[in-house]
């Protein structure tokens, strides 16, 4: 099982982990997430969608079917956000350092144990539908790999959309088909959603 193997590379009380993680909230949590990892992760409690790092209902699932607990899960979550793999064997973008710190780690690590592959109805997603506002799509799909002041989001992974002022066309083609360790979008987005979103980083991009 994933969550058993970590635990045990991790040790006993969070070693090599930077501490146990213990406590946090979880609603603030799911609001962290969304804003900083949703972009790369899949998560139905967060409505995310994100294919470049792991679908995490994958992950825990089975292992929560398992008898896994919710603390351990915690602990591997944390541990993975406080010293993550960066550099991929396969290429892919790695998982940025400090996307949460301090509390907000244990935080975020409390709703990810908390509701990954968790199909009782407090760790239900929203239920309203995919998003077609572009700032939105932006925010949920991209935010966490790109930075762009108009929508608060800080990524490092991919360029800085604010210095590269992306044309529309471009943002369309980079969306659709993707580019070295971008992941293609078709398929995932619907076209209007991409048509949406390109229209927001090409009007708001350096501004």
């Amino acid at each position: 099982m994933a969550v058993a193997a970590a635990i045990a590379a991790a040790g006993c009380g969070g070693a090599g982990t930077g501490g146990l993680s213990t406590g946090g909230d979880a609603a603030k949590g799911k609001a962290l997430f969304k804003e900083k990892c949703a972009s790369c992760h899949t998560l139905k409690a967060a409505d995310a969608t994100g294919a470049i790092g792991p679908d995490l209902d994958g992950a825990f699932g089975p292992d929560r079917a398992q008898g896994i607990e919710d603390s351990s899960i915690q602990q591997v979550v944390a541990g993975q956000i406080r010293i993550p793999i960066s550099t991929t064997s396969t290429g892919a973008p790695g998982m940025p350092a400090d996307l949460v710190t301090g509390d907000d780690v244990d935080s975020v690590a409390a709703f990810v144990a908390k509701c990954a592959g968790n199909p009782d109805e407090a760790c239900a997603g929203s239920g309203g539908g995919a998003a077609t506002s572009g700032k939105d799509i932006f925010t949920s799909t991209c935010g966490g790999c790109h930075t762009l002041s108009d929508a608060g989001t800080a990524g490092t992974t991919g360029p800085n959309l604010d210095d590269s002022k992306p044309p529309k066309a471009l943002v369309v083609d980079r969306v659709t088909n993707g580019k070295a360790n971008m992941q293609p979008f078709k398929g995932t987005l619907s076209d209007e959603q991409i048509q949406a979103v390109a229209d927001y980083v090409s009007s708001v991009a350096g501004t």
